[in-house]
């Protein structure tokens, strides 16, 4: 390895929600409660990684800040042409150009955005159940409603979108907008080409815009491959918001920056409108640098040894739930770095709830996260980006004290 995923960072004192709020409180989550005496915090709840990013971030960051100006600017051409030449050498892209680039405060940002631009207040949304929490507080307040089509595990344990179930709710609920999030969290599932041209088929012969979150897909386990929504057909390129991010691939989720890839004028043209309303969606000088600074060759190498070492911690985490923890159901991740535990048949066994079971986790350092939000009330969600011996570490309290 070149860089240095072992090292044990201390990110407490340094802005780090994952570490600092525990015990404290934010107002969107149940944090997780300070450990007991003798137990050391493994924050494993919070969806950014402990390890240091690439170092082309923060020297452009860094060589930036020296000028003593921070005025107001123009996104540069070296901002836009780094973009385009990630998503051709990560993703295959051709045929991308700086005006199907738009700047997002983050994704939840440009998902509320699209949301007001193409539904009005009480319509329901389409969304695959579990859901990442996020999406549900944004439709809360924007006053949609969220309609779940439940993913379902086949014989094999895969998570499957189930196409029947998203037909009918689409219909019957004259749903037009649908949100798609692709690799999936907290499933952790890379949808295949042919899944996918499944899905977009549906949402064509629906007339649904497609809200494409694509933040996780450089995120990729064991070789798995992302497909962009937006390469399926012509027609999913023209009916897709794709929102993109070097957030969660360089944990960068601080510095603010996201943006979306969208092809077809009509909905480019509304979104702006929306957008440019609120007077809020500007980018941030340094986090443009940190992008131009991320998307370097550098970035390249540093995203498929990152990609390697969380394949391992994946492996090795879903190998001992499936061989030693007895009532744990559990998919393997092919994206993403969560892990996603659901505990039913432990818990009812046992005879204790899951709020329980869960501070178990966090009497002894596992801060671990709550499923219910993520529509699974028997769900627990891990973050599995901390180095490796975090991870044995985490596992072997949980064999001691938390699964017994």
């Amino acid at each position: 390895m070149t860089y240095d995923f072992e090292t044990i960072m201390d990110r407490s004192g340094k802005d780090a929600l994952a570490v600092d709020a525990i015990g404290a409180g934010v107002d969107w989550a149940v944090v997780p409660t300070k450990p007991k005496n003798g137990f050391s915090v493994i924050p494993m709840w919070v969806a950014d990684m402990n390890f240091a990013t690439v170092p082309t971030i923060p020297q452009a960051i860094l060589k930036r800040a020296e000028h003593p100006a921070y005025g107001y600017f123009l996104p540069t051409d070296e901002y836009f042409d780094s973009i385009i030449r990630w998503h051709k050498e990560r993703n295959g892209v051709s045929g991308l150009a700086r005006e199907n680039i738009g700047y997002e405060n983050g994704v939840l940002g440009c998902v509320s955005t699209a949301i007001k631009a193409f539904t009005a207040p009480g319509e329901k949304i389409l969304l695959h159940s579990p859901t990442y929490i996020g999406f549900t507080h944004v439709l809360e307040n924007t006053g949609r409603v969220a309609e779940l089509s439940p993913l379902k595990k086949d014989e094999n344990g895969i998570w499957r979108m189930d196409y029947e179930d998203m037909d009918r709710r689409i219909k019957e609920n004259h749903i037009h907008l649908a949100v798609l999030c692709s690799p999936h969290n907290p499933c952790g599932r890379v949808w295949t080409r042919e899944e996918l041209e499944q899905a977009m088929d549906i949402f064509r012969e629906n007339q649904c815009v497609v809200i494409s979150d694509e933040i996780w897909s450089d995120i990729l386990l064991n070789g798995n491959k992302h497909i962009p929504t937006q390469s399926i057909s012509e027609d999913a390129k023209n009916r897709t918001i794709a929102v993109y991010a070097p957030s969660k691939t360089f944990n960068l989720a601080g510095l603010i920056g996201s943006y979306h890839i969208i092809y077809n004028n009509y909905l480019s043209d509304r979104m702006k409108r929306e957008s440019d309303a609120t007077h809020y969606n500007s980018m941030n000088v340094l986090s443009m640098h940190a992008l131009i600074g991320a998307y370097k060759d550098e970035g390249h190498r540093w995203v498929d040894e990152l990609c390697e070492v969380l394949s391992k911690n994946i492996n090795y985490a879903y190998d001992l739930v499936q061989n030693e923890l007895e009532g744990i159901e559990v998919s393997k991740p092919e994206g993403t770095y969560m892990l996603f535990l659901h505990c039913e048949d432990y818990c009812k066994k046992h005879g204790i709830t899951i709020d329980e079971l869960i501070q178990r986790g966090w009497d002894v350092g596992v801060a671990w996260q709550q499923g219910a939000p993520f529509h699974d009330e028997w769900g627990i969600r891990m973050n599995l980006a901390v180095p490796y011996s975090l991870v044995t570490e985490a596992f072997s309290r949980m064999k001691r004290f938390v699964f017994v």
